[in-house]
């Protein structure tokens, strides 16, 4: 008695093949991705109005002793003005990133480029803006006796600037790890 062989399963049928031109592609991505870039660094502007409203701050005022707290020292202000700038941050690196997904023709893989550089960009720019208005009290404000100032704001963690460009990132390969097209659904 002799058995038949086994026959193999057909083959599934393959898989669209979507070719990436490589660096062409980059290249080409990186020029349309020029304005979104600039908008990426101007949407700092917003991020450091925002930081220099929300952010911790201690108001003293100056006697013949030195300056003495008015109301209640706020403790730590260095790592609260820290935390809301890395807070403020990455919302907006989620919010540029979901919105740059949105723009369909621009998906690839120089759009990551462009996100990463424009979110270093838009982070230095809400770094140097909010110190720009909150600038600590000068040497003629501290000698003026019965004067009330404002502590300055800056940024003692520079790591932090880093927090848009991950942000965004982040919020646009998950958008594109849901895509159910392998060609990012591009239009």
């Amino acid at each position: 008695m002799s058995t038949t062989p086994l026959e193999a399963p057909p083959l599934p049928a393959p898989y669209p093949q979507i070719y990436w031109r490589g660096w062409p592609e980059v290249r080409d991505d990186f020029r349309r991705g020029l304005g979104l870039l600039l908008g990426i660094a101007l949407a700092g502007v917003p991020a450091g109005l925002l930081w220099w409203l929300l952010a911790p701050k201690g108001v003293y005022r100056i006697t013949d002793e030195g300056p003495v707290a008015v109301g209640l020292p706020v403790g730590e202000l260095q790592a609260g003005a820290d935390a809301v700038f890395v807070l403020v941050l990455l919302g907006l690196g989620l919010l540029v990133g979901a919105a740059s997904w949105a723009l369909r023709s621009r998906r690839g893989v120089g759009t990551l480029g462009v996100l990463a550089v424009g979110g270093s960009l838009a982070s230095v720019v809400a770094w140097q803006l909010g110190e720009l208005l909150r600038r600590p009290p000068s040497r003629a404000d501290l000698a003026d006796v019965g004067a009330t100032v404002t502590t300055g704001l800056s940024l003692g963690s520079l790591p932090a600037l880093a927090a848009t460009s991950f942000a965004a990132l982040l919020a646009y390969l998950i958008c594109a790890m849901l895509a159910a097209d392998d060609g990012l659904n591009r239009s």
